[in-house]
């Protein structure tokens, strides 16, 4: 090789330092999943990271499209996977679609918080994780018994963004797959009252620390969405420096790549200590918890509740299928008629 070629391989492997494990000419395929709030902008989000300038629709179900990038000169393009998850909590057992043991190495998952909605992000988050998580582990169970070199090298993985010398090593549990953790509408929650914005702040620093996650806030300002199509195109493509930015300033939007925060800076909860005192909690993470929801209570509603029947909706209006739907429901409120006027007319002995 010349010297030239030298440099170009050099500079290549710097900027592509997850890429090692991929041979000349492999296609390299990764997976990343889009859950959160409903109208959090996961789907606005998605369309940046793709560079599509397209109008946002509201996602149905679980929704999935692609996107190319080309890791060096004359090589096959890289493919990225982007599934989104709609209908906010109410759906989240369709995650088992896109998470399977075969991709199991190749995935991430992006939890979309809305920060208007401070009442709601506990909740949202927890059950949406907790789905996840509980999934994630079902998979590698049966991986340690059909290829527990796979399994081991997930599991070591988790551990990748936080080193064994770091102080808060043994006070985390990351979680099992690379997580990043987006704040959208930061331009509403910019508005908000200084000391809602200290413990909203604070309680998600803790629990991106906690999972080992990434954390970045974000809006529509083109700046922000930048810097959260970054951490994404990471975990999509690689090849990014994470320790050259990091803002951990009050005044700003947070952007704290995984392992790069720590307890000592986070502070304790954002409650007095007579309050902390009274509060009975088995885990740092549901002390959090407990400390969030005295401020931020949760709403006592369902996602069901709230999800439109998207046979309703008219952005997926089928002329024939319509028909004939209403056809069957013509046909079905007959049938219950005809069966109610039966059953009156049975003459029952409960003798």
């Amino acid at each position: 090789d010349t010297l030239w070629d030298l440099a170009i391989a050099e500079v290549e492997k710097r900027e592509n330092p997850d890429d090692d494990d991929v041979k000349p000419g492999e296609v390299w395929e990764k997976s990343v999943l889009f859950m959160g709030n409903k109208n959090g902008g996961k789907t606005t989000i998605i369309l940046r990271c793709l560079e599509r300038e397209e109008s946002p629709k509201p996602t149905l179900a679980l929704e999935y499209t692609f996107g190319r990038r080309t890791r060096r000169h004359n090589t096959p393009k890289d493919v990225a996977h982007f599934w989104e998850l709609g209908g906010g909590t109410s759906l989240v057992e369709l995650i088992r679609i896109p998470i399977t043991s075969y991709n199991i190495r190749s995935f991430a998952v992006v939890l979309v918080l809305d920060l208007s909605k401070p009442n709601e992000l506990w909740t949202t988050m927890e059950s949406l994780l907790q789905v996840t998580r509980n999934h994630v582990n079902k998979i590698l169970t049966k991986l340690e018994k059909t290829n527990p070199e796979v399994a081991a090298e997930i599991k070591q993985r988790m551990w990748n963004d936080l080193q064994r010398d770091h102080p808060d090593y043994a006070l985390v549990d990351p979680f099992p797959i690379p997580l990043v953790i987006i704040g959208s509408k930061y331009d509403i929650f910019h508005e908000f009252d200084s000391e809602m914005r200290k413990i909203i702040r604070k309680t998600l620093r803790f629990v991106s620390h906690y999972y080992g996650a990434s954390l970045v806030f974000t809006s529509k300002s083109e700046a922000l969405l930048l810097k959260a199509r970054a951490l994404i195109n990471h975990l999509a493509f690689g090849g990014y420096d994470k320790s050259k930015s990091v803002s951990v300033d009050p005044s700003k939007p947070l952007f704290i790549p995984a392992g790069l925060d720590s307890m000592s800076q986070i502070g304790p909860p954002p409650a007095s200590d007579t309050d902390l005192g009274k509060m009975r909690a088995n885990t740092p993470l549901e002390l959090w918890k407990k400390v969030f929801e005295k401020t931020f209570p949760p709403k006592s509603f369902c996602d069901l509740q709230d999800t439109k029947d998207p046979a309703q909706d008219i952005q997926y209006a089928e002329y024939e299928v319509d028909d004939m739907r209403a056809q069957k429901n013509q046909e079905l409120e007959q049938y219950k008629r005809n069966a109610s006027k039966s059953w009156k007319e049975m003459d029952i002995d409960f003798d």
